[in-house]
């Protein structure tokens, strides 16, 4: 049975203004879902009242159908809602591996075997074994990047939200952060992100939604919305990725 996260007639208000005004969308694990828009369309509010950051005015958050609207970021995380922020998350001053260590003992249903071998694996995978015993703040981008991701999976997450991934990153370190992306994709995560990069948000996303003036303008696959005329004239510009109309 498929996991799903889903957010029904969501809205928010500032004072007298409404920035984000019913916003409805859907997503299953095993797929990536984009939130786009201009500065100030409501994709960022959208996105933090999914994350718990903020508290909407009205409308629904459900995760597995179960109403997660009102909980608190720490509950969501229980039930299978992980989240990485834009801004650096580890410990600067602890090890790699002491990072990790310090979210996988979180795990009340691991013995103290199975979760030290979750921390090698995690290592393993995201390539930072060889990093274990650097600390945080000796950490390039792209590794800091890869050891964020290595702890926010050690709580099995069911949906990972990703706030600009691909912000302050090298292009050698945007190209392994996609490619991670896709492999937790395949390992059936849902992955929900926002980046203002957007030629490389399209290039992994199963589908993205451009939102503006607190709306949804038009959703759809990467091939959909560059020959989309609207999305084209409101948010891309006449020449993104010009090459690839059909």
């Amino acid at each position: 049975m498929a996991n799903t996260l889903a957010v029904e007639a969501l809205t928010k208000k500032y004072g007298r203004k409404q920035v984000v005004k019913g916003i409805s969308f859907s997503m299953e694990n095993g797929s990536i879902t984009g939130l786009l828009g201009p500065n100030g369309a409501g994709k960022t509010t959208t996105f933090y009242m999914i994350v718990g950051f903020i508290k909407s005015n009205g409308g629904k958050i459900l995760l597995n159908g179960e109403n997660i609207t009102f909980l608190p970021m720490h509950k969501r995380s229980k039930l299978g809602l992980s989240y990485l922020p834009q801004e650096s998350s580890i410990f600067r001053k602890l090890t790699v591996e002491d990072n990790i260590k310090l979210v996988v003992q979180t795990r009340s249903d691991l013995s103290k075997s199975e979760k030290k071998e979750l921390t090698e694996s995690l290592m393993e995978e995201f390539g930072i074994s060889r990093l274990r015993k650097q600390y945080g703040y000796t950490l390039s981008g792209g590794e800091r990047r890869r050891t964020e991701i290595a702890r926010a999976l050690a709580t099995n997450p069911k949906f990972l939200l990703l706030d600009e991934p691909f912000a302050g990153i090298d292009p050698k370190a945007v190209y392994e952060i996609k490619q991670i992306i896709r492999k937790l994709k395949d390992q059936g995560i849902g992955i929900l992100l926002t980046d203002h990069n957007v030629r490389d948000t399209l290039e992994i996303t199963t589908c993205a939604y451009i939102i503006n003036e607190g709306n949804i303008l038009v959703y759809g696959t990467k091939e959909e919305l560059i020959n989309n005329e609207l999305a084209r004239e409101i948010y891309f510009g006449n020449d993104f990725m010009k090459e690839e109309i059909r």
